[in-house]
């Protein structure tokens, strides 16, 4: 590795865990843009390229997929009203009204279940558990492919969870049959260069990764010493947490309250189909 590849390393090593970088020797251009990720929220005027959303499709299909059952679709969304629409049921995001491509991903059970039908065979097994949880593993996969093409291309993507808010009001927006889930959007077009979108640092590897068998104390001393460099990380971008970022994040998952109307997911998933025995 040459010594102007090694010091871009070092440097998107250095944003990615703030002063704390693990060590690695090796980087290629898809490491490059996977490290380089970061969530835009601010999109230009500039029209996408012709094709853009069936060329993310492909990259999206080009993912593993359980048994190759291919459990997922996804709705690309360009139409103003509908974007706003979408917007209002997820927080009111106004990123989502100005980005030229909204990709919501879906949990799509139903084509399997139309096909049980159309070919007079069983398909109980869409009942479980198991087989939702299949279709939204399949479309976090597809999605994150999709992501990494869009920044491959240079464009900017943020996911957007709040698509869950109102899943039956998002089901009925986007016209999802029976046995179909919204998972999560994904905004997609050309950064806006006025605004500075950094890299978030991210828990030291201590934290998350365990080589043999799960140690239960190793977050201790990571997030001690990523409490630190998020600090530093929200001063920098005039943030204001509600605290260190273990606090900020205990306030995210402190009850239901704090769920954004998804603690009554369970009801809305069996409204739309899904038995989930």
């Amino acid at each position: 590795m040459t010594q102007q590849s090694h010091a871009t390393l070092s440097s998107l090593l250095q944003a990615r865990y703030g002063n704390n970088p693990a060590v690695l020797d090796a980087l290629n251009p898809t490491l490059e843009t996977l490290m380089q990720h970061r969530s835009v929220r601010a999109f230009t005027n500039e029209p996408l390229a012709p094709n853009t959303a069936e060329l993310l499709v492909a990259a999206a299909q080009s993912a593993s997929t359980s048994s190759n059952l291919q459990t997922w679709s996804v709705v690309a969304v360009q139409d103003q009203d509908r974007k706003d629409r979408l917007s209002q049921l997820a927080a009111n995001q106004a990123f989502i009204r100005s980005c030229p491509l909204f990709l919501v991903w879906v949990a799509d059970l139903a084509r399997l279940h139309e096909l049980g039908k159309d070919r007079q065979k069983p398909a109980e097994s869409l009942n479980y558990m198991e087989m939702l949880m299949m279709g939204v593993i399949d479309s976090a996969l597809a999605s994150q492919n999709a992501a990494v093409a869009a920044e491959s291309l240079g464009l900017g993507v943020v996911y957007i969870g709040a698509i869950r808010n109102k899943p039956l009001e998002v089901a009925k927006e986007l016209g999802l049959p029976p046995m179909g889930f919204a998972t999560f959007g994904m905004c997609i077009g050309h950064v806006d260069p006025a605004v500075n979108n950094v890299v978030k640092p991210r828990l030291p590897q201590e934290a998350v990764l365990h080589k043999e068998t799960y140690q239960p104390q190793a977050y201790k001393q990571a997030v001690d010493s990523y409490n630190a460099i998020m600090e530093k990380f929200y001063a920098e971008q005039n943030m204001k947490p509600l605290g260190a970022w273990d606090l900020h994040s205990l306030n995210r998952v402190r009850g239901p309250e704090a769920m954004g109307g998804r603690d009554v997911l369970v009801d809305a998933l069996r409204t739309l189909g899904f038995q989930m025995k």
